[in-house]
């Protein structure tokens, strides 16, 4: 009797992240082609930040509003050696003209003579369908995700959230590079996945789990020890290794990097990466999976190699996210060296007179009051609140900011910003010359749109390939998982200890949203955190920053929590006036948090 034919699986396939940002090192790129350890190459180059700088870019030329980054800083490096090599590229550098970044890669394929099939996926564009939009929207207003105001009606972009579907559909059709415009970040990951492994769009499970992959390798070093809590830990940060996944059938995968490179790949420095900027882990909503991680498990298998598995999936939402862009004014940022005895006061002060000054400069003129000022003294621990240190520096950077509806008001304030220098305080200086420029405003925003609102397109050449979204069936119920256990403090004497002694976390930002990821250091310590950390302390604990409520999540698979703070960043991005408009510093302050543990915790 002749054995069973089994199924070919197809191999694990192996996706470098190069890039976590527009502005990320360019020596991602070259580092995963040279390693061999390649058969993707994606880029993720594009923030709701970014996207306010790409359409602030394309006002003033038509032919910008994409990461040019990718064509100059990466791709001249290595696209002879992608195509010699098989190895296919997927970016979303497009940004608001993805056909513009097209263009400029061909023009580079053309000076390096090499013969390359370059895929654009678009369709992401909505503002031709706006008026529709808006008709159709109740009370036919488009209402912002974040505070829930009205959408501005004059908008310089809107750009829907697209999948992976379409990158796969490229790839399929030929295509050695993709390049899209606004796409959720881990699509240039999953895209690649779906084509290789031939996954449905309901095969939720492993759609989730690609997505997850993506998720992880999306921020570049962030999963390779970059921002670790642990940074001492982490070796030769100068070459860092850029993190690779290699995806199985399933949707599981390990996560590793280039031998021979700096980082640290471990279960917390990818748990950490996991918990980045996501908000319920239950409902992680994608344009093609809903994405439960609360029971993903995370194995270490070996020197900086991570096994990551778990991930769940069912029917995405009924509509897409649109990121938009608004012009609101204009701002500026100055800056100025305050140094010697009562640098903190002196610097206050400058900072306090020079908007006095300049106010009733502009009132007089008549063009109204600023709409938000902001005197910030680096080096005093401002976003600390009433948990600031004593200020006792004698060397400080006043930092002053300020907006308006009209750049000439600005205009003036940036004449009047260097009149400190001889005006009032002893020991003003600075490195620099110069007035700080006025720039346009340009704020992000966010709402919902039916998914058959949205038309994606996948173009090889003349080759059209349209993406009907399709209505998925409705979003599943998230099953309710419990609490930790409840905590009980043992007998006996106890003792305060910072709670990075016993957590990893991190922080990251949704629009005027900031979460926290915390990571019990032994899982046996969660519920004891559970008890501590809780949303009331956190909301105390920021409550010079943190307007809204506190929502916390569990993470069993983990042994985490994910907290997540709303009105948290004073608009967030370009739109705060703050110091750390990202979030970024939050998970920093909160380690700082006095916990209660038995006197003998090995801690």
């Amino acid at each position: 009797m002749n054995p069973p034919i089994r199924p070919v699986v197809p191999a694990p396939l192996r996706i470098g992240g190069a890039s976590g940002f527009w502005g990320d090192s360019s020596l991602g790129a070259p580092q995963l082609v040279q390693s061999g350890l390649i058969d993707v190459l994606v880029f993720d180059f594009l923030a709701e930040t970014t996207m306010a700088i790409l359409a602030s870019a394309q006002r003033k030329n038509p032919d910008a509003g994409y990461a040019t980054d990718f064509v100059e800083a990466a791709m001249r490096q290595v696209l002879p050696d992608v195509i010699k090599r098989g190895i296919k590229v997927v970016s979303n550098a497009g940004g608001i003209n993805p056909q513009g970044c097209a263009r400029a890669l061909a023009k580079l394929a053309g000076e390096l003579g090499v013969t390359v099939r370059i895929a654009v996926v678009d369709g992401d564009d909505v503002r031709a369908a706006l008026p529709t939009l808006r008709e159709a929207a109740p009370g036919g207003v488009l209402t912002d995700l974040v505070g829930s105001k009205p959408v501005p009606t004059a908008l310089l972009s809107a750009n829907a959230y697209l999948g992976a579907e379409p990158v796969a559909r490229a790839l399929a059709a030929g295509a050695d590079v993709v390049i899209t415009g606004r796409c959720v970040d881990s699509a240039v990951t999953l895209g690649p996945l779906i084509h290789h492994f031939g996954w449905s769009m309901q095969d939720y499970d492993q759609l989730a789990g690609g997505s997850l992959a993506g998720h992880i390798i999306e921020c570049g070093c962030q999963a390779t020890g970059g921002l670790f809590t642990d940074w001492q830990s982490v070796p030769d940060w100068a070459h860092i290794g850029y993190p690779i996944v290699e995806v199985e059938a399933d949707g599981s995968f390990t996560v590793g990097k280039p031998p021979g490179t700096g980082g640290l790949v471990s279960s917390a420095t990818v748990g950490e990466q996991l918990l980045y900027e996501i908000g319920d882990p239950g409902a992680y909503l994608l344009p093609d999976v809903a994405c439960d991680f609360r029971q993903v498990r995370m194995t270490q298998i070996g020197e900086n190699r991570v096994r990551v598995s778990g991930a769940k999936g069912g029917p995405p939402p009924a509509t897409l996210k649109v990121s938009a862009t608004a012009m609101a004014g204009w701002r500026v940022d100055a800056m100025m060296v305050i140094i010697g005895i009562d640098a903190v006061a002196k610097a206050r002060r400058s900072g306090e007179s020079l908007i006095e000054r300049t106010r009733e400069m502009i009132m007089a003129r008549g063009w109204g009051d600023f709409s938000a000022t902001r005197v910030e003294v680096i080096g005093a621990e401002t976003l600390y609140g009433p948990r600031a240190a004593p200020p006792t520096l004698r060397e400080v950077m006043m930092r002053v900011a300020v907006r308006h509806p009209r750049k000439e008001a600005l205009e003036l304030f940036a004449r009047e910003k260097s009149a400190p220098g001889t005006s009032w305080s002893p020991g003003t200086t600075g490195p620099g010359g110069g007035r700080p420029g006025v720039s346009p405003l340009i704020v992000p925003c966010a709402f919902l749109v039916p998914r058959d609102a949205v038309q994606p397109m996948a173009r090889l050449g003349d080759f059209v390939i349209p993406v009907p979204l399709g209505q998925p069936p409705a979003l599943a119920d998230v099953p309710t998982l419990p609490d930790p256990a409840p905590w009980t403090m043992p007998s006996g004497p106890t003792r305060k200890v910072p709670l990075v002694a016993l957590a990893w976390g991190r922080s990251g930002d949704k629009g005027d949203l900031s979460n926290i990821g915390l990571i019990a250091r032994r899982p046996e310590w969660l519920p004891l955190l559970w008890a501590q950390v809780t949303p009331e302390v956190v909301k105390t604990w920021f409550a010079h920053m943190v307007k809204g409520h506190v929502d916390r999540f569990h993470l069993p698979g983990l042994h985490a929590m994910n907290l997540v703070m709303h009105q948290a960043l004073e608009g967030g991005g370009p739109a705060s006036l703050r110091l750390d408009p990202l979030g970024k510093g939050m998970a920093q302050m909160l380690l700082e948090l006095p916990v209660e543990v038995p006197a003998d915790w090995p801690v």
